[in-house]
């Protein structure tokens, strides 16, 4: 009878050891490279972002009106810029979300299996597409309804500017569809992963099947859908592309039926151009959208943090 080896798949305790500082130290490592990212994209935006708050002014930049940036005598307000990116972002959210949130609950909870396994691949591919896409469906397609719904609603007016239909009301509309992707599958990731046991707990106690969803699953999955909001803000508040192409581009005030300029659009519409103070306070706007950002992501973490306190 041949001689038989075995062989240990557990190593002795100094393969161990050196094996678990290895991964320590890569672990180590990778958090590092996090955390120096974020640093030195902080620290480059406030540096190249504030030289024109003080040549320029902050007032000037942040509560002006009117944008000239090459005119004789430039100005470089940018206030209506940063209520059309919080008004848009809003409005897109406010009409996202819960279309997102509830289409998450019926993949989860409700669809039938057949249903569910054609519009979970459609979602995931609405994810796919590249955002210059839903732009140009938004020009060609979005635009002219929007249009056509202006002149009814304007047609005696004397003082609208009319805009073709690239106006903040197209913007608001892609932006909802470009963050449904994000909201829709983790949200329904979050609610999956909640526990069998409270669903049934629930139906046992004579709960309905909206009641248990609305009342058990979603405030158990809070964690993850309150992630997929954040997601979804950063993708609309970062959005650029797409919003170029439907919004007009006009520095306006943020009305449904104006051409208006987002951050993102600002930035992206004139940086190739720009030099010498114009082109500094290009990297305040996005300084003012970094800050955004950071303000967003604080503020929801900290809520998320609250209601785990409260719920414990």
């Amino acid at each position: 009878m041949e001689n038989q080896q075995t062989f240990s798949i557990i190593g002795n305790r100094r393969n161990k050891s050196a094996v678990e500082k290895a991964a320590q130290g890569i672990f180590t490592l990778c958090a590092f490279i996090a955390i120096l990212a974020v640093v030195s994209i902080t620290v480059y935006m406030v540096i190249n972002g504030t030289p024109a708050l003080f040549s320029v002014g902050i007032k000037e930049i942040l509560l002006g009106t009117s944008w000239k940036p090459t005119a004789a005598e430039p100005s470089y307000g940018i206030l209506y810029v940063i209520l059309t990116s919080i008004v848009g972002t809003t409005l897109a959210v406010l009409l996202g979300v819960p279309i997102g949130l509830l289409t998450a609950v019926f993949l989860a909870e409700t669809a039938p299996k057949k249903l569910a396994a054609v519009v979970k691949p459609a979602v995931e591919l609405l994810a796919g597409i590249p955002s210059v896409i839903y732009g140009l469906l938004g020009l060609m397609i979005l635009n002219p309804l929007m249009y056509k719904l202006e002149l009814a609603l304007f047609k005696d007016s004397e003082t609208h500017q009319f805009t073709g239909g690239a106006n903040l009301l197209s913007a608001v509309i892609v932006l909802a569809i470009m963050i449904l992707p994000t909201v829709i599958n983790i949200s329904e990731s979050a609610i999956r992963a909640v526990p069998a046991s409270l669903k049934s707990a629930s139906l046992a106690l004579g709960a309905s099947e909206i009641q248990t969803i609305f009342k058990v699953i979603i405030p158990a999955a809070k964690s993850g859908i309150i992630t997929a909001i954040v997601l979804g803000v950063g993708r609309a508040i970062g959005e650029a592309m797409a919003i170029t192409l439907v919004s007009g581009s006009s520095v306006n005030m943020p009305l449904p039926f104006n051409s208006v300029r987002f951050l993102t659009t600002a930035i992206v519409a004139e940086m190739g151009y720009a030099s010498g103070v114009h082109r500094q306070v290009l990297f305040t706007i996005g300084l003012v959208l970094f800050v955004f950002i950071m303000i967003i992501n604080i503020s929801l973490t900290g809520i998320l943090k609250k209601g785990d306190k409260n719920h414990e």
